[in-house]
Formats: C-alpha cells, structure tokens, sequence
C-alpha cells in the first residue's frame, strides 16, 4: 500500500511539472510571436499592396477578439480607420505602384466596405493602377472589387451578384405549440424586434420598413457598382434580376467583368504592368503588413489628441470586453474626460442597441465628458435605438449612408412556462406577504399588474428617449415621434429628416472634431485599448469563454446571435431599446 501511494504522489508531481514547463513554454511561444511582431518591415521598390482572403476589416479594437487557441485562424483583423489611412498612404508612396484586390470573400460591414471604397477612389487619382481577381465571389467583395480600373475573373468562377433580401423568422405558432408564454410589452408601431413573438406573418408596418430601408441601401451599392463598371443603370438592373454573374462568360458579356484569366496569368500580367521580368517574384505587401511599415508616419501630436471612442456591440449592464459594458464604457469616458492630452472626442457607435438602463447610464457620462472636450459622434453600420440614443449627447453627428440608424423606441418582454409546465405535470403555488411579492414567475408568468406597470415604465422610458432627441436635434417631441416609433432609417434618410447632421465616414468625424478642438498636428488614439496577448491568455481559459467559442464556431456568427438572443438572460431584463434585426449584405 505505502508503494501505491508513493507511486500515486509520483505521478501527481510528475503531471504537475509537466504542467508547469508546458505553461512556462507556451507563455516563452506567446512572447516570441508578439516580438515577432513587432519587427520592422520594410517596403521594397515596385511593390503593390496586396488585399487578400486573410483580411478582415473590422469597426472596433473590441472585435479583435483572435484567441490563444485559434491556431489554424490566418486571417488579419484590421481597423477600418487604419485601413483607410494605409490606401492614404499609398497614394503618395513612391514605393507602392498600384493595388491589387485578390477576395473571393470579405468579413466587413457596409460602412466599412463604403469607406475603403472610397479611399480605393481616392488611390486611383494618383494616376496608380487598382487592378482586381475574382474566383467565386461573393457579393461584398465583389462590390468592393467593382472600384478598380480592371477586374479580371477565373474562367469557371462566378460572382454573386444578386441584390438584397432580408427574411425575418416568425415564432408566435411554435411557442403556443410548445407551451412558451411570452408577454410583449412595445411602444412604437415600428418596434418589430418583438414581432416575431407576437404573430404568425410580417405586419404591413414593418414590411414597409423594411422595404424603404433595403431599397435605400441597395440604391446606394448598385449606383455605385455600375458607376464604376461604367454600366447603364438599367442594364445592370437585367443583370442583377437575371443573375449574369453566375456564369464567367455573361458576366464579361454584361460589363460585370473584363476578362476570364487563370491567377496565374493575372500575376503575370501584374508583372508586365510593373515591368518585371516572368522570373522574378512580385513585390507583393499585404495591408497589416504596410501598417506596420508605416507607423512611425504618426504625428507626434504636439497640439493634443482626438480620441476615437469605439462602441461595438449590444449594450449590456454590468462589466465585460466584447459588447458594450455600461461600467467599462463609463470609466473609459471618466479616464478621456481626466486626460488633458485628448482635447478631443469622436465617439464611434456600431451597436443596435440593447438595455435602456444602460444606455442612458453612457449617455449621462457623455453629456459631463461634452462639459470638458468637443465630443463628435461617428456611426458605423448600425446606430440604432440605444445605439442612437446615446449618441445624444453629441456637438455633431456623422453617418454613413448605408447606416442602419433611428428605431427609436422601446421594448420589454418575459418568458414563461405555464402551459409547458402544465402539460407535464409540474403546477406552481405560491406564499407571498404582499400583493406582488411574486409579480414575476417562471411557471406563472406576470401579475397584471406588474403588466401594468411595466407598461408605465416602457411608456416612460420612451418619453425620456425622445426628449434627449428633440434636445440634440431641436425638434418638438410630435416632429420626432412622427420619425420614430421604433422604425429604421437608412443613414442617407435619417440626413433628409434631420435624424444627422452629415453623411460623412470616421475620418471625416475625426477631421471635424480636430478642427473644432483647433488642433493642426494631432494624434488620433483608440479606445478602449486591445487586450495584451496575456491579457487574452487569462480571458481564454475563462469557463464562459471557452464554452461561447466553441459554440459560436459550431453554429456560425448568425445562428450563435439567434441562440444568444434567446437564451441570454441580459437580454431579456429590463426595458430594451433593441433593434429588430441584423442585417448583412451577402
């Protein structure tokens, strides 16, 4: 027996210093490949900048969320706003003779593929080439990809050029068939985030919405595509409905592309436009990688700083890092008010939105943050309900045009199980010392009146939503209730009824925001900041972490966000100023 135990405690040691020299390993692997990083890179003569299938633009620091564990995970995720700055760069680069954009498929948003767009127009009036390569792709990047001088397609690929739909799944028959009760309560015609729950078909209010929105946006990306294909407007309304794009040899025949070509040949033909011999390598540098080549370019900022403010997700109570967490945002806001170095503010919201409570507790610290600092609001794909309200507090407020702004108004609904529960046996009894002690059960559900009090509150958290708007806006509280009752704008609307200011992207906001600051030579800082590498290693291994990856890559980003919706208590407390849908250009 005494052997056992000595052979027991053997092994536990001898796992234990495993442990140890693995951990102290991969932290030793994790050093290295963040030194690794850092290492210069230098930009060669003759190089053109590269956009692959590796990038990945992305709105907020927030999102950059690549774990430890994601070994097999290449793909770069870069800030659009250091995305844009890097085309800014090239333009005026001696080094980089053109662009070549070589995606099939792109994770970005509208805004973000509007502004990148836009500084690719911008690159070609250097007189530089922006040359493009399709194998099978999708829609983003292909409207991306329509920007250049040339676009050359694999002669069996195709591109996904089709328009866009939304479809909105309806739960109301399931959750009777199942025994779900569900008590709704809304203000606003408009306010369909709850809809589903409610009936069986799309109500007139909200195809209507709907409609109005996808055809704005949708008027914008096929302007443009067509402008840049050089392509009647009616001609590529043919082309869309009847899908020319699929086939390789209707898409050249219709103007969508120039010519089919092997990759092969498309690098060679690169290399006679730079003049490079078939034998040698082209000098191609990816976007990361010119970042990096290029950060010692940063101003110095001698005069102060603008810092850019990222809000990127639903807005949640509570503390955390992905999202928006009312008490981390608040003491980002009290840090910049506390800082002398920023003398200015661009608040930077892509969020539909979420907990009322929340919302407002951000919005307070913006109004003191707006006492001390030039605060200029930038909205990115979405600014909707919280996502709109908190950027009230704003000196002025940009939006891109295919922004997905408004749904002002509010929501609050409770899940429960009576029927469910009925139906199997389980019946619920209660003891209570006064009249509403129970007022919420999961069995029972609501007492009327707890209804009727939450009724008074949604009413009255709208109330207060749109008095902050017709503050900012100056508007009367009819003129803004006649816009809102949850409905959804696009971004060139919300400008027609006076929703924004301006139409105009980041840099534009930051350009604003620094000129009203008076600054001449600034630096423009992110907040909040990336986590550390170690930062992420301690984040990873949280139990709540692992679990939300690992279903999120088995479900994919859309369906995770179905579940979470429905499962996610934080999303279910309070009163919600939601937006009703996630809508993806693909």
């Amino acid at each position: 027996m005494k052997s056992f135990f000595k052979s027991v405690l053997a092994n536990i040691v001898a796992i234990f210093i495993i442990g140890v020299i693995f951990f102290v390993f991969f932290i030793f692997m994790i050093a290295m490949s963040a030194a690794m990083g850092d290492q210069k890179v230098n930009v060669k003569s003759d190089s053109i900048l590269t956009l692959d299938y590796k990038t990945n633009i992305i709105d907020s620091p927030t999102e950059d969320q690549q774990g430890i564990f994601d070994f097999n995970n290449k793909n770069q995720n870069i800030l659009v706003y250091d995305f844009v700055e890097a085309i800014q760069n090239a333009k005026n680069d001696d080094k980089i003779k053109g662009i070549s954009i070589e995606t099939d498929f792109i994770s970005a948003g509208f805004t973000q593929l509007d502004a990148v767009r836009a500084a690719l127009e911008d690159f070609k009036k250097s007189g530089k080439f922006v040359y493009a390569y399709g194998n099978m792709v999708s829609q983003p990047a292909y409207y991306l990809g329509s920007v250049a001088d040339q676009y050359y397609l694999h002669p069996s690929g195709g591109i996904e050029l089709k328009g866009m739909a939304t479809e909105v799944i309806y739960w109301k028959s399931f959750a009777e068939k199942y025994g779900i009760g569900l008590e709704v309560i809304r203000h606003g015609k408009y306010k369909a985030a709850v809809e589903p729950y409610l009936r069986d078909d799309m109500s007139e209010e909200n195809r209507e919405q709907l409609s109005t929105l996808l055809n704005d946006i949708w008027s914008t990306v096929s302007t443009k595509i067509a402008a840049s294909r050089k392509i009647e407007p009616a001609v590529f309304k043919t082309a869309v409905d009847s899908l020319y794009g699929i086939i390789p040899e209707l898409s050249v025949q219709h103007k969508l592309a120039d010519k089919l070509i092997q990759k092969s040949e498309y690098d060679q033909l690169l290399k006679q436009k730079l003049k490079v011999k078939k034998e040698k390598d082209l000098n191609r540098i990816s976007v990361s990688k010119y970042i990096a080549a290029n950060s010692d370019r940063k101003s110095s900022g001698k005069d102060g700083q603008v810092a850019v403010l990222y809000a990127s997700g639903q807005i949640f109570n509570g503390e955390g890092y992905q999202n928006i967490y009312a008490k981390n945002f608040v003491e980002e806001i009290q840090k910049i008010a506390d800082n002398d170095k920023i003398k200015a503010v661009v608040f930077r919201i892509n969020s539909p939105g979420g907990s009322a409570n929340a919302s407002d507790e951000i919005l307070f610290e913006l109004q003191e943050l707006k006492k001390k600092k030039t605060l200029v609001v930038s909205f990115g794909d979405y600014a909707a309900s919280g996502g709109y309200y908190m950027a009230m507090a704003a000196d002025k407020i940009y939006s891109e045009p295919n922004t997905i702004t408004g749904s002002i108004g509010v929501f609050g609904m409770i899940t429960y199980f009576k029927d469910l529960a009925n139906r199997n046996g389980i019946n619920s009894y209660d003891v209570t010392t006064n009249s509403n002690s129970n007022y919420y059960s999961i069995i029972n559900g609501v007492s009327p009146s707890a209804v009727d009090m939450f009724t008074k509150s949604v009413e009255g958290t709208y109330k207060r939503f749109v008095y902050f708007v017709t503050q900012n806006r100056k508007k009367s509280f009819e003129q803004i209730d006649e816009v809102g009752g949850g409905r959804v704008w696009s971004g060139t609307r919300a400008k027609q009824i006076g929703l924004v200011d301006e139409l105009g992207s980041l840099h534009d906001a930051v350009n604003f925001a620094a000129q009203k600051a008076k600054l001449k030579e600034y630096k423009v800082s992110a907040y909040p900041k990336k986590l550390t590498q170690f930062e992420q290693i301690f984040k990873d291994f949280e139990e709540d972490q692992i679990s939300a990856r690992y279903l999120r890559k088995k479900m994919g980003d859309e369906k995770y966000k179905i579940f979470e919706q429905v499962t996610n208590p934080k999303l279910q407390s309070g009163v919600m100023m939601g937006m009703p849908y996630t809508i993806t250009l693909k």
